[in-house]
């Protein structure tokens, strides 16, 4: 039998351990009509034994694949864990996917089993299912809406369940047996990418990868069983998957479900987790929202805020990292702690973070100093699918909005000669399903996987800093480095902006698409008495442009500073008369743009751009929340902005 971290092989292996270690402990909450249920590990390993056992029970396969969809419950991740109980191989699925594309996944891994959380993810697969050909059988969590359903390949969770439990005498010894067989090198999981350049990859990670990345992960933070995490990433993305699962079980801590995404920021306060992750985009809504409130506060109330935001940028992180601080400044921000800093931390729900992470794409680093600001341990990693999350962190102390860290525990980083970052290690996954052309591009024979962006170490500190994606990185035509989300991220920075596209490459000069922020720029209307009907008016009000052009000129300046990218700055861009959205293709499911897809979509908005018209007439067809399509008519303002002379590209090019 192949070896496993101190013995142990598989989740399941490592769920028996902690029934052992921490039987009583909580594992598990769920928020539920406004009150917090619980669940220790004793009582979730009971659950999870009688699911696998109905299963077992409708006759679930040793490798079958069994897809999941649905908001982060319990039942949902006790779902994956006994269909890895079973020797089957659990699949997530984006919840918010549309019928479409949730076809695809379900066609191409085979799912002979699906286990949804409610009728919304029912009624897709039906409408889907005469062509999803090994599609058997349907389980439902919630019953609501359910009754007048045809059941025959419908089941209610808690009767599979209940059924489990009845045939127990009869199918435990299979279970057993089954559990018994997984080895560390057996499938764990299998999680499909986002497909920022095409159909999603099944990326299959192995028990090996999972524990062994989970393992490394949590001794370099001295993750343990007393930790709280809140689980409200998408169930489909990999970060949750090591975090709720993979984490959570090498650790034993407990994983916290909210009731719902509305209810998600009230439930953070609640919980006040120990270990936090984020995407960027979420510390930038919380940051919107925090500078909306404060422009609606009192005067007092206002000034002292700026006055110990000021204090807090200047020694927050230096106090947070140790560093020599006088005595004076310490006092200080000791009042400011107990003023601004403590309550706003509360209101947050991160007045208990002892380890926080952000990733997924890279952090403005006025965003992300804000938080370190405030005495929040906000630290960025660098990861992938396929690399089972962790390729990078950063060690306490150690920490800047500009590196993504040092190698993680067990990871191997080169960089090639065109600047692409390569890794290996524990964590690399098996392999893409149905698919060893792509498994081949990817990872090499020695175990080396290419990740696709662009980077180089620091000297002296030993950091990764990555640039940009390899793809997207280039040159202009005058030879100066082209690297657009190093100007988009400064751009959204400002709470009045959302989403940034930077154009430039092989051309002369940048320009842009940018989105507002509908919260922030619509309670500045209301402040101002500006009315309007709807997000295409307000994005084209007069004195919307002229504050976007303002945030444009403003990040025009800081880029000039950076000799190696003084060539991005933006000389024309365009508010767009619509937000990007997923489901319209503009955007991955974990909210990456997809810049060749907007730029084919809105070619006509990217020749205006660069032709020197004042506007331009479009047309865009949009997908409603019901599935319905339609088209958003518009005449777009084009914008100019100030940009800063710099020295040639010469240097830049170099």
């Amino acid at each position: 039998m192949s070896e496993g971290a101190e013995g142990l092989r598989s989740i399941p292996q490592l769920l028996q351990r902690n029934v052992s270690l921490y039987g009583d402990r909580p594992a598990w909450r769920e928020k539920e009509y406004g009150i917090w249920q619980s669940w220790n590990w004793a009582e979730g390993e009971q659950e999870i034994e009688a699911f696998a056992l109905g299963l077992l029970n409708l006759g679930l396969a040793r490798g079958d694949h069994v897809a999941v969809i649905g908001r982060n419950r319990p039942t949902l991740y006790w779902a994956m864990v006994a269909a890895q109980m079973c020797g089957a191989v659990p699949v997530p699925l984006y919840q918010d996917a549309v019928a479409e594309e949730m076809e695809y996944v379900l066609s191409h891994c085979g799912a002979r089993f699906v286990i949804a959380a409610d009728q919304e993810q029912v009624d897709k697969v039906i409408e889907i299912q005469d062509d999803l050909h090994q599609f058997e059988h349907m389980i439902y969590v919630d019953p609501r809406g359910m009754r007048k359903y045809d059941h025959r390949q419908l089941h209610e969770y808690g009767h599979i369940q209940a059924q489990g439990r009845a045939a127990r005498d009869e199918l435990i010894g299979e279970l057993d047996a089954r559990r018994g067989a997984l080895g560390y090198d057996d499938t764990c999981v299998m999680l499909y990418t986002s497909g920022t350049t095409g159909k999603p990859k099944g990326v299959v990670l192995s028990n090996r990868n999972i524990i062994e990345t989970a393992k490394a992960s949590s001794e370099f933070d001295h993750l343990g069983p007393g930790e709280e995490v809140l689980a409200w990433l998408p169930m489909a993305w990999v970060g949750d998957f090591i975090f709720s699962i993979g984490q959570a079980f090498w650790t034993g801590f407990c994983v916290n479900c909210p009731e719902s995404p509305e209810t998600m920021l009230t439930d953070l306060r609640e919980i006040a987790p120990s270990y936090y992750f984020a995407p960027p985009r979420v510390f930038e809504t919380q940051l919107t929202s925090i500078m909306i409130r404060m422009e609606d506060a009192g005067a007092l109330k206002k000034r002292m805020f700026d006055h110990f935001m000021a204090l807090a940028r200047r020694v927050g992180p230096k106090i947070l990292d140790g560093a020599q601080v006088g005595a004076l400044d310490r006092l200080h921000y000791a009042l400011g702690a107990a003023l601004v800093y403590g309550p706003l931390k509360n209101a947050l729900g991160f007045s208990r973070v002892r380890v926080g992470y952000t990733a997924g794409e890279a952090i403005g680093p006025e965003i992300f100093d804000f938080y370190r600001a405030l005495g929040i341990n906000l630290k960025q990693l660098y990861g992938q699918t396929e690399a089972s999350v962790f390729i990078t962190q950063q060690p306490d102390n150690e920490v800047r909005p500009d590196t993504v860290g040092v190698p993680s525990p067990g990871v191997e980083i080169r960089i090639a000669e065109n600047g692409e970052v390569f890794y290996r290690s524990p964590g690399v996954f098996v392999e893409y399903y149905k698919n060893a052309e792509s498994t081949a591009d990817t990872k090499d024979a020695d175990g080396w996987v290419a990740t696709g962006d662009a980077g180089f170490f620091e000297e002296g500190t030993g950091h990764l800093r990555i640039i940009d994606r390899a793809k997207d990185v280039g040159k202009m035509a005058d030879g100066a480095l082209f690297a657009p989300k190093y100007v988009e991220n400064k751009l959204k920075f400002f709470p009045n902006i959302l989403e940034v596209v930077v154009f430039g490459a092989d051309r002369d000069r940048c320009a842009a698409f940018i989105n507002i922020d509908l919260t922030a720029v619509g309670n500045w209307a209301e402040r101002n008495n500006i009315a309007y009907a709807s997000y295409q008016e307000l994005a084209g009000h007069p004195k919307v442009l002229e504050t976007i052009r303002g945030h444009v000129e403003e990040v025009n300046a800081s880029v000039a500073e950076d000799p190696m990218l003084s060539g991005c700055q933006i000389h024309r861009f365009v508010v767009l008369h619509k937000e990007l959205d997923a489901d319209d293709g503009e955007l991955t499911r974990t909210r990456k743009v997809r810049r060749k897809i907007i730029a084919e979509k809105f070619h006509d908005l990217v020749a205006a751009l660069y032709d020197g018209s004042d506007s331009v007439y479009t047309e865009t067809e949009v997908t409603y929340e019901d599935g319905r399509k339609g088209k958003i008519k518009a005449t777009l303002t084009l914008m100019d902005a100030k940009v800063v002379p710099v020295a040639p590209p010469a240097m830049a090019a170099q």
